[in-house]
């Protein structure tokens, strides 16, 4: 008769609890198992490209940038004037391309060079979460304007870029007219400061025409005159998104101005338009005006340091008169007028009481105040006593 503590039963038990113990060793492998694959995903998970970015700065000799590694993070990454050049540009690239904080960077005056910015290009496509660039002063030239052409013709991200002072030319500007074409998601383009021409104007005119996305241009500081300012101008009338574009410091003169007025009659978007210093004289601000009297979204218009003459303004002035839906706030002559003008502004602002005009009409800017010279006056006097004692001045030189 076997009982609980027989030799059966107890070979039985013995047999139980090694199977009990190899389920719970099992378990424990899978555990620790579980564990390694753990430890291995967080060793090679490297968010923020910090790993990646010293790696890159060793194989191309360059030494990485503390403030970089401390800012990996931020939403906003400044490496303005830090001397990067082409080495650094590749080195910073490819720990940006798969960063998911920054959405605004900006490299500017850091010599990057057509091979920097290239780099830079590459990583923009693989990146979408930066929509902000500024690449201004960095040399970029046509091999540089190819790169980012090709960027944008795959970045649905980024709205805003910089490109200022960056010695864009003629053989540039083809590259980025097909950019403007084929991109409808940037708003923002900044191109001034480099040496784009009549060429480029011919062609970037065809381009503006065409666009359905940007909504700033900033042409300043060129050389845009003749057929490639008119070119400019007419794509202007055709656009039907732009609502901010800087032509100033450029050579439009009276043909791009007229091109400018036909622009302005037919344009039903554009919200502030700057065409100062321009070689703009009396002529083509007639014709500026004659857009403004059928135009009814612009809102600020700058004809600054332009010789337009009083003649100019006034007919400006009258072309608003003359517009009851004009939406005009802010008009800028930034040229010293004659009184008769200073009137004629005044008796605008009636009509359009939020209107403010900005001219130099010295007389109004400096008016004497009688009370001031009467108390100057004693002092006056008494420095010249004190001169006159030293020698060489005399009463008449201090003469109020």
């Amino acid at each position: 008769e076997s009982g609980p503590c027989s030799p059966e039963n107890a070979g039985n038990d013995s047999e139980e609890e090694m199977e009990e113990e190899e389920e719970e060793e099992e378990e424990r492998d899978e555990d620790w198992d579980t564990d390694l694959e753990i430890e291995d995903s967080k060793t090679s998970h490297d968010p923020t490209g910090k790993a990646k970015y010293l790696n890159t700065c060793r194989m191309h000799g360059v030494v990485p940038i503390s403030y970089f590694l401390r800012h990996m993070k931020d939403s906003e990454l400044t490496l303005k004037h830090y001397g990067l050049g082409p080495k650094g540009a590749k080195a910073l690239a490819p720990s940006l391309a798969n960063n998911t904080s920054i959405v605004k960077l900006n490299l500017s005056d850091n010599w990057l060079d057509g091979d920097g910015a290239a780099a830079v290009a590459e990583m923009l496509k693989e990146n979408c979460y930066i929509s902000d660039v500024d690449l201004s002063e960095n040399r970029i030239g046509v091999k540089g304007a190819k790169a980012l052409s090709s960027m944008l013709g795959e970045n649905r991200t980024l709205l805003t870029l910089k490109l200022s002072g960056n010695e864009l030319d003629e053989r540039a500007a083809k590259y980025l007219a097909d950019a403007f074409v084929i991109n409808n998601k940037l708003e923002s383009l900044d191109l001034s400061h480099n040496m784009l021409e009549e060429l480029a104007g011919g062609v970037f005119g065809a381009a503006i025409a065409e666009n359905v996305g940007l909504k700033e241009l900033d042409l300043s500081w060129n050389h845009f005159r003749g057929k490639g300012a008119v070119a400019i101008a007419k794509g202007l009338g055709a656009n039907i998104f732009l609502r901010v574009l800087d032509l100033s410091y450029n050579g439009f003169g009276n043909g791009g101005a007229t091109a400018l007025g036909e622009a302005l009659k037919v344009n039903n978007v554009l919200e502030e338009l700057n065409v100062g210093n321009n070689r703009i004289s009396l002529e083509g601000a007639l014709c500026l005006a004659l857009g403004l009297k059928e135009n009814k979204t612009l809102k600020i218009f700058s004809v600054a340091r332009n010789p337009i003459q009083s003649d100019g303004c006034i007919g400006i002035l009258k072309a608003l008169q003359a517009n009851p839906n004009a939406a005009l706030e802010v008009l800028d002559f930034s040229v010293g007028i004659s009184q008769s003008v200073s009137g004629f502004c005044d008796g605008i602002q009636v009509i359009f009481p939020s209107l403010q005009i900005k001219h130099n009409w010295s007389s109004r800017s400096f008016k004497t105040d009688p009370s001031k010279v009467q108390k100057a006056q004693p002092l006056c006097w008494a420095a010249g006593s004190f001169l006159m004692a030293l020698g060489g001045f005399s009463s008449s030189q201090c003469r109020l």
